[in-house]
């Protein structure tokens, strides 16, 4: 049977953290007939959400996929976390896919964790629907919810159904393209549900609601635009191709709400993701280049040469290395070879799976459009391309951020220590946003990550998962530093190695950019060749790996190359890159450094009488009052807060609250630390 990509579709469910992701996914497996029991977030019983740590927290760690079936079409799905710490398997998800589901909470409407996902979805330009979950719950307000992400998220949402009840007299929705009611009040799997006539107290916004979901179906398509002004009625149909094509183009953004927990409105987000999400033929052509720097399109066909991407690495018992991949072009075979351009190795295919969550299903093939799972590669990493040696393409890859927290761990014993070093190797390549170093000073195994949550996950997986018996020291925010003021020094290399001579001298300038700016690099000389220039870069950049003050890497620095002497039988890269690591640091010393802490941006909603406890306690951390509002009945007060005041927040807000608030974080940025602080660090 042949492959048809036009029904296939690569999709992403996206969310802040408890807006109901995983309970939508639990459904739409639930009524696409993949599971025949309801997996619940709270008991933790979800399939989606199935590594231990999942289920004893019930949040969502790790992207898990799945492939299913809906009126006719393939639906590759992936349910992504919603925590801030787990903000790159979102990222990587993204990059892969298609089109993505946004959930948000009808009550909260847009939260901080909402419009980090969004801005990355924006970055890949993913076409999104929107579903307003929680339409049962006190509060919810679904006209509030769109003018919320009206705001900001600066799209232009389109209802294509309206509400019928809220709270706890919510019963279903209004289709406004077929003008008919969806009644879901027999069944209480909500499998079944009534198709009926409008009641007649929704015809006047029914009728406002579908006028401007024309208005916007039409300005897409000329002959229906010529319909509309010449008063023709259009089909359900006309319109339905008119919202597709507006919200493949990214014009709009369509709109749906229910209650995945007490199972109403699910079936019409799957219909939705057939009607208005694109297959993999109408996204846009995957970029690469070649090896010689020209770009080439990924056409999404099978005959074409293999161009794949790795986008995740998981460790299985059973299996071992299971690799992620999306095929862009080509197809992947069991029996086949790939190369892998940027190891420079050569892998071969034993096994190819699709996934379940963590079950699978072995296939022979895996086509261009698709997603899948290979088994045992040794040398794939993550944003890592799979391509045809002879036609070698190198696609995008993923950039992951530098971790802002730290954890000093060991092994009990020698033994232990062994086991956690190569476990610590096995994180590192199924979680590049977690790293792991030697503090310099003390020898120790740093284990780093994005967060207090995202430590204490990672410690988890070496005691559960990988068995290792490990201790572990009190999280420490990892600082950065930047120069205080301009300064230059000349760095020089003169040695023979091998019986060979290497000689260079220049001299460089460092100076302090703005905040968030990074590293910038200039050359001044205009003499000095192409090849010699990067080398003083990469000195450059080795440099700035450990700053002279406690260090940390340096960030928000240029570096200027002002000067290089330059004798060609004696000129070598080593040369050249050694000067240059040596002139930074001895500029860096003479500037001295400011240091730099992560800033997170605190978001707290709390009931009126703990406002001000809570406004208290954030005060006592170094927090700023950004805004205050309200959301209903509860405050909601935003804050910018160093993270080193942060540990243990969730307990305490919990406690000053009566465990009635709640809060999410975002990481802003760096800041100077206060001069008192700093002088904490000084011997």
């Amino acid at each position: 049977m042949s492959f048809d990509r036009g029904k296939l579709r690569n999709i992403g469910i996206m969310a802040h953290i408890d807006a109901g992701k995983t309970t939508l996914s639990e459904r739409i497996l639930f009524y696409t007939g993949i599971s025949h029991k309801m997996g619940e977030v709270h008991e933790g019983s979800a399939v989606m959400d199935w590594m231990e740590m999942e289920q004893e927290r019930g949040i969502t760690i790790t992207s898990a996929a799945t492939t299913l079936f809906w009126e006719g079409v393939q639906i590759n799905l992936i349910d992504t976390p919603g925590h801030v710490d787990f903000t790159m398997e979102v990222e990587r998800s993204l990059r892969v896919l298609d089109g993505a589901v946004a959930v948000f909470d009808a009550v909260h409407g847009v939260e901080p964790q909402s419009e980090t996902v969004w801005r990355q979805a924006d970055h890949y330009k993913v076409p999104r629907i929107c579903f307003f979950n929680k339409m049962d719950r006190v509060g919810a307000d679904f006209e509030r919810g769109l003018k919320s992400i009206k705001e900001k998220l600066s799209l232009t949402p389109v209802p294509l159904q309206w509400p019928l009840g809220r709270e706890d007299s919510f019963q279903g929705v209004i289709d406004l393209i077929e003008e008919k009611a969806l009644f879901w009040d027999k069944d209480e799997l909500g499998k079944q549900f009534s198709v009926v006539e409008i009641p007649s107290e929704y015809k006047e916004i029914v009728n406002k609601q579908r006028e401007f979901l024309i208005e916007k179906a039409v300005e897409g398509e000329e002959h229906l635009m010529e319909k509309y002004l010449q008063d023709q009625p259009l089909t359900p149909e006309e319109i339905r191709q008119g919202i597709r094509k507006q919200t493949l183009s990214l014009q709009i953004t369509p709109v749906l709400c229910g209650s995945a927990f007490k199972n109403k409105g699910v079936q019409p987000v799957l219909t939705a993701i057939k009607n208005y999400l694109p297959s993999p033929l109408e996204s846009p052509p995957e970029q690469g280049q070649t090896l010689k720097g020209e770009t080439v399109l990924c056409e999404t066909e099978d005959k074409k040469p293999l161009i794949a991407l790795a986008f995740k690495i998981v460790f299985d018992s059973f299996s071992g290395t299971l690799t992620y991949i999306r095929v862009y072009s080509g197809v992947l075979k069991i029996g086949s070879s790939f190369y892998n351009v940027r190891q420079k190795k050569t892998e071969r295919i034993q096994k190819l799976f699709k996934m379940h969550s963590r079950f699978r299903k072995e296939v022979q093939e895996i086509h261009a459009g698709d997603i899948g799972v290979v088994a045992g590669l040794k040398f794939t990493q993550t944003g890592d391309t799979l391509c045809i040696k002879e036609h070698s393409v190198a696609l995008e890859s993923l950039d992951f951020p530098e971790p802002v927290i730290s954890s000093a761990v060991e092994g009990k014993t020698s033994e232990d220590q062994s086991r956690l070093e190569e476990a610590l190797k096995k994180l590192q390549r199924e979680d590049p946003s977690c790293r792991v170093q030697k503090d310099p000073e003390t020898g120790q195994t740093l284990l780093m990550g994005m967060g207090e949550l995202h430590i204490e996950v990672l410690v988890d997986r070496l005691l559960k998962d990988y068995k290792v018996k490990t201790r572990v020291g009190k999280p420490q925010v990892s600082f950065k530093e930047t120069p205080i003021q301009k300064s230059s020094s000349s760095g020089e290399f003169v040695r023979e190695i091998a019986g060979v001579k290497h000689f260079s001298k220049l001299i460089l300038e460092a100076e302090p950019l703005e905040r968030g700016k990074g590293f910038d690099f200039k050359n001044e000389t205009g003499t000095l060749p192409d090849d010699f220039v990067k080398a003083v870069q990469q000195g450059a950049e080795q440099a700035i790996l450990s700053g002279p003050f406690m260090g940390c890497p340096v960030q928000d620095l240029r570096v200027t190359l002002k000067e290089a002497e330059f004798r060609e039988e004696e000129a070598s890269s080593l040369a050249f890159q050694s000067a240059a690591s040596q002139a930074l640091q001895k500029a860096l010393r003479e500037s001295g450094s400011h240091l730099l802490e992560p800033v997170f941006s605190v978001e707290v909603v709390t009931p009126e009488e703990f406002t001000g406890s809570i406004i208290a306690d954030l005060n006592s951390r170094g927090g700023q009052i950004e805004q205050m509002g309200r959301r209903k009945d509860l405050q909601v007060i935003s804050a910018k807060t160093p993270l080193r005041n942060l540990f243990g927040y969730a307990t305490d807000v919990r406690s000053l609250s009566q465990g009635r608030a709640s809060f999410s974080m975002e990481m802003t940025g760096y800041d100077l630390l206060p001069e008192k602080e700093k002088q904490k660090f000084l011997v």
